[in-house]
């Protein structure tokens, strides 16, 4: 099966390690991977800013950049989210409108790509420690990604995994959000990390690399022991 990766910006600048174990994981699995380098960004940052003529020139390209790939995977279901639940908002009734309504068909967050697509649920993943999930926003509300992450965890050896108070409760990152309220955002990651530790977690485990940024820095101001890891980074560890 042919797969074509989008990187997210934030995971291309800062967390590329997450997209290598991607790759890793995805070849595991039996795809071909591949990667188009000219790829930017999906656009959800300008167009959540209010830019939307801006965002608009950006989802054209990524447009064009995946043009004819039969699978679209990304480590991000916010990215995959907004892709799917924005664009035909942004081209309805344009000459892409139907290139937009097979696209968002096309793209998939890794979990839901690996388990409803692959039907694959044991990567032959170890890691021994205790860990709690976190279920970003765009998963459960932008994508419909429940049990799919949580599937996939259950089979990695070693890992203990704790289901904290309220973690289908938003993190408090939210992009802009955290930038125009940063004393509530910050008290929510706060929140997070208390259930995260009520439950003698050493790690927070994510399908989005923005949540766990965010969690981090706050872990980091607390200077907690407590660590987060994204979901391709559990299952690509111990082999």
């Amino acid at each position: 099966m042919n797969v074509q990766l989008f990187i997210p910006c934030f995971i291309d600048q800062l967390y590329p390690t997450v997209g290598f174990n991607m790759i890793k994981v995805l070849e595991k699995a039996g795809c071909t991977v591949q990667y188009n380098d000219t790829q930017t960004c999906c656009g959800q940052p300008a167009y959540n800013a209010g830019f939307w003529g801006e965002a608009k020139e950006v989802c054209h390209k990524f447009i064009q950049d995946f043009e004819g790939a039969d699978y679209i995977v990304a480590p991000s279901a916010s990215c995959v989210g907004f892709v799917r639940n924005y664009y035909g908002k942004l081209f309805d009734n344009s000459s892409v409108h139907n290139e937009v309504k097979a696209l968002s068909a096309r793209i998939f967050e890794l979990s839901e790509f690996l388990i409803n697509i692959l039907q694959i649920y044991d990567l032959g993943a170890t890691l021994h420690a205790n860990a709690t999930y976190h279920h970003s926003c765009a998963a459960l509300r932008e994508c419909k990604i429940k049990q799919a992450p949580l599937q996939l965890l259950s089979k990695v050896t070693g890992l203990q995994l704790t289901e904290m108070a309220d973690n289908e409760t938003c993190c408090g990152f939210g992009g802009a959000f955290a930038v125009k309220f940063e004393p509530i955002s910050v008290a929510m990651a706060d929140q997070k990390i208390n259930n995260a530790l009520a439950v003698n977690a050493e790690i927070v485990i994510s399908t989005d690399m923005s949540c766990l940024m965010h969690i981090d820095g706050v872990i980091q101001h607390k200077k907690s022991n407590l660590k987060v890891m994204h979901l391709a980074d559990v299952l690509a560890s111990g082999w």
